[in-house]
């Protein structure tokens, strides 16, 4: 929860910066989405740990992490997306999530059952990483060929260690179909579903507000 608290008040403290820098790019609204969080998570900044990670997420960084009662070592893994609406869902590959990925397609009845790549533990020569997966969805509206930022979703994937509460089953799941299409030789997608998750844990799914004024409530 600290981890995602951390990203959730980097990107709190970023937002008029986010909806000026969405006003005036003319970037793809991912690689918009890109450059925000990182700039905004370095602006934080965090007890870094000098390990270079490897993964396919656009920000990682090796962070100690500290509780009242223990530290840890740990590999954080921020991804952006960028998407125009408010949907409840973002995607995901299996390289971006140590979690296994269960459900059952609903437009042809078949079962899913990949495993996530990302390690649970990251090896490192250093010594080992917990690894911790958040995604950042930037919500916006397209006007005359500008970018308006509508709210933001700080969403955290439990670590692989948890499916047995937040995935045990294709029927009992936080995952629905993805948006690839292995005919055109796409890699393999799934979709976290944001109400689902919210569901098992309110606290991994938190929303920013864009507007003056507007207060940010953790949810959970």
């Amino acid at each position: 929860m600290a981890s995602l608290r951390l990203v959730v008040q980097a990107l709190y403290e970023f937002k008029n910066d986010a909806v000026q820098i969405f006003s005036i790019e003319q970037d793809r609204v991912k690689t918009i989405g890109e450059d925000i969080t990182r700039e905004a998570l370095d602006r934080l900044s965090t007890s870094g740990i000098p390990i270079r990670l490897s993964g396919d997420v656009d920000y990682k960084r090796a962070r100690f992490y500290f509780h009242p009662d223990f530290s840890l070592r740990q590999a954080l893994f921020v991804d952006s997306k960028a998407e125009k609406g408010a949907p409840n869902v973002a995607r995901v590959q299996v390289s971006q999530t140590s979690m296994p990925i269960r459900y059952i397609n609903s437009k042809t009845g078949v079962t899913i059952d990949k495993s996530g790549t990302m390690p649970e533990i990251y090896q490192h020569a250093d010594g080992p990483c917990l690894t911790t997966s958040i995604f950042v969805k930037y919500h916006y509206a397209e006007q005359l060929d500008l970018y308006n930022l509508t709210s933001i979703t700080i969403l955290c994937i439990p670590n692989g260690m948890l499916a047995a509460i937040y995935n045990p089953t294709p029927q009992n799941t936080i995952w629905q179909f993805g948006p690839d299409s292995p005919t055109l030789g796409e890699k393999f997608r799934a979709r976290v579903n944001f109400s689902a998750l919210r569901a098992k844990a309110p606290w991994r799914v938190q929303r920013v507000a864009i507007g003056e004024g507007l207060p940010f409530t953790w949810d959970g």
